[in-house]
């Protein structure tokens, strides 16, 4: 299970996620989710203190989009 670092949002902000969130999402290691990041797969955004910060919205879309591709195609 993710735990969010942050509270959620009240004022309508969006939710980041860490890089060790998205991977423990991806089931993959967290450098792993940095490599995507600086290879533009996946968006990320930088704290001022220089760590990586992932929407939660583009996360869970990309993971859902990788879902369906991997489930078989049934035909009717």
């Amino acid at each position: 299970m993710v735990t969010p670092t942050q509270p959620a949002p009240t004022d309508g902000a969006e939710h980041l996620l860490t890089p060790g969130e998205v991977a423990s999402l991806f089931r993959v290691d967290p450098k792993t989710v940095t490599r995507w990041a600086s290879a533009g797969r996946i968006g990320s955004i930088r704290t001022p203190g220089g760590h990586r910060r992932f929407r939660e919205s583009e996360v869970r879309n990309m993971l859902a989009s990788l879902t369906s591709e991997a489930l078989p195609q049934t035909t009717r």
